[in-house]
Parts: structure tokens; sequence; C-alpha cells
């Protein structure tokens, strides 16, 4: 899966365990999902996932790792791997803008997004299908890329990844849940919230100023492939400016994170958070409180590389220092008593 900040690889085997803690569970709702790596791992599991995220490309991503099946993609999905392994690149806006205008891939790589991008749409796919040719693009590209993991910026120097060929790859698309179909949804939280319901929603909301449509505007263009105009040195997509989440600001963080646990249509709530974000643990408590009682896990992990080496300028100055170099993440349980303490035993 694409390199990401925020995601849960380190903590995504105990939120599996959480919800195997929880009886008679079989649907779970991922209400901010983000690469989908939790919804992956609980489509594994046997659990229907009904995963959401507003961010096209990871809408793109659920559709291939929650929604689509093995059994009905796993032979054209290679098929057509190996087809668009065979293209010659043919450089395009894609070149133009993220490999001259600005230089988060080679230009050889670029004119192979080009050239890959242009066939999916001439292909004319079902959109299971798509998403699946378009995470493999994705995640190549993703390999072969110049950047610390975020896109709000790229290395001064070429990573040496970046000189290697772009390549595709079968996503490892998953069978069948035994609870049935996955889905996949590109809703806003709140619609989301109103309209999904299971027996237990995960909810891992952005919780600082980071927008993750900003840090990952590269994946947006491509899998929208609309061609925007841009701003900045990072070529950025302009409609970023006007599609801010709620939960990118710090004021209005508590309400909406409040009305958002108050709508959520499932019994238990699982909850992932961080001391980098706005609001402390004893509050994030008093807001779950709403949902029953409370429980939480305390997690210590080393912070993503950017937070240590990201204190330099485009032209190389020093602008700041290094705060610290670890964070706390928290797993919190919302629910009924007997149930939260039977989860946090289970991560005990």
């Amino acid at each position: 899966m694409i390199k990401y900040l925020g995601s849960k690889r380190l903590i995504v085997d105990r939120i599996v365990r959480a919800v195997d803690a929880i009886p008679k569970t079989k649907s779970v709702i991922d209400l901010f999902s983000g690469t989908a790596r939790v919804g992956h791992a609980l489509k594994r599991s046997g659990y229907r996932v009904l995963a959401n995220d507003h961010n096209e490309y990871a809408r793109v991503l659920a559709t291939c790792y929650v929604a689509a099946d093995r059994e009905k993609v796993l032979v054209p999905a290679t098929r057509l791997v190996r087809e668009f392994n065979r293209l010659r690149g043919k450089p395009g806006w894609f070149t133009e803008t993220f490999c001259v205008k600005s230089r988060f891939f080679q230009p050889k790589n670029g004119a192979r997004v080009d050239a890959i991008r242009e066939a999916i749409v001439g292909k004319g796919l079902e959109p299971e299908l798509e998403a699946v040719g378009l995470t493999s693009l994705m995640e190549a590209a993703d390999r072969v890329d110049s950047t610390t993991g975020v896109q709000m910026a790229y290395l001064k120097r070429w990573a040496p990844r970046a000189s290697n060929d772009l390549e595709l790859r079968v996503p490892n698309v998953l069978p069948r849940a035994r609870a049935g179909k996955g889905e996949a949804h590109g809703l806003d939280a709140f619609e989301a919230a109103a309209r999904l319901e299971a027996d237990v929603a995960y909810l891992d909301p952005p919780y600082n100023q980071h927008s993750f449509l900003g840090n990952y505007h590269v994946w947006e263009s491509l899998v929208r492939w609309d061609q925007p105009d841009v701003y900045g040195v990072a070529c950025k997509r302009v409609d970023i400016r006007r599609r801010q989440s709620v939960f990118n600001s710090r004021p209005r963080f508590r309400t909406a994170l409040s009305r958002l646990v108050r709508t959520v249509r499932a019994p238990v709530l699982i909850v992932s958070f961080s001391d980098e974000g706005y609001l402390d643990r004893a509050a994030m408590e008093s807001i779950l409180g709403a949902r029953g009682a409370v429980g939480v896990v305390t997690m210590d992990y080393r912070r993503y590389v950017g937070a240590r080496i990201g204190i330099y300028n485009p032209q190389g100055i020093k602008v700041g220092r290094v705060r610290r170099l670890r964070n706390r993440e928290f797993l919190f349980v919302a629910g009924p008593r007997r149930v939260v303490d039977r989860v946090i035993a289970a991560l005990s």
C-alpha cells in the first residue's frame, strides 16, 4: 500500500483484535478509510466492511481493497497489469506537472503514468476493476517517487528509488468476506455517519491542521484525471483551498467530533487518536462518554520521518528544530460497559 502519514500500519493488528473481542460482530464502518489498510485487515478477518472517505483517491483504494473481491477481479486485473507494463511512455499533463514543473517523479516514469492512465480511460472498465487498475498505478508510482512520504514537497535531491522503472503489480485483493460484500463510499463524514449502519464503527479522523488532500494531492489528481489548475512549488490542486475538512480546524474540531459521535449508527465505537491532536485524552473521553462506557489503550511510537527531517525550507535552509521524536497513540472504545471491558482486556 502507498506510504501514508497517519497510516495505522503499526496498530492495525490491535484494531482487528478489538473488533474480534466484540460479541456477534459481523459488520464494521470505517468512516475515514484513507489507504483502506484497516478495512483490508478487517475484511481479511471475515467482516463486512463499509468504508468511506471524502477524498477520491481514498475511495478508489477502498473500492480495490474492501469492495472488490478476488474471485471476480483477479484474472482480468492480472491481464490488465501485464498489458499496461508493456506500454511505452507518452508524456502528457502528469509529466509536465509533476516531473517538469515539480520533481515528484523522473520524466521517464511520469510518461509511463500518463500512458497507463490514458489507457485506463480508454478501456471503459467497470468500476471495481478500474479501481484495481488505478490502485496498481498509484502504488507503482509511489514506489518511484521522490518524497518523504507526503506530497507537500519533494526532496531536494532525487531519492534513489526515483531512478527505478515504474512497474505495476496486481494489488492484494481479498476474497469476499464471510459476512458479506464490502462497500466503498465517497461521502462527507457526517453524511456517511447518518447513512451507514453496522455493528461497530471505527473512526480515525484528521486531528490536526494537516490536510490529507494537501498531503496526497498527486494521487487525487491521478485518480480524478481532471487536469486541474495548480499552484505553488508542489503544484497542488487549486480546489484544496475550498475542499477543507472541519476536522483540520482547531476551533471547530470538538464540536464536529461531538456531532459525529452522536450521529454514527453503531452500538460500539473504536476511535484512533494521538497526543498530537487538538484534544487531550480527557476531552476525548468526555465526548465518547455520550455513547456509554469508555476505555482506552495507550501506545508509544516513533514519530513520522517528516517530523525529524522536515525542518528545512525549499532552499535547504534550516527553519525549525525537532521538538520531539515520539508520540502516544490512543485507541478508545465506547459502548456498553461489558463490551468495553472485554475489548480492553483483549488488548492488555
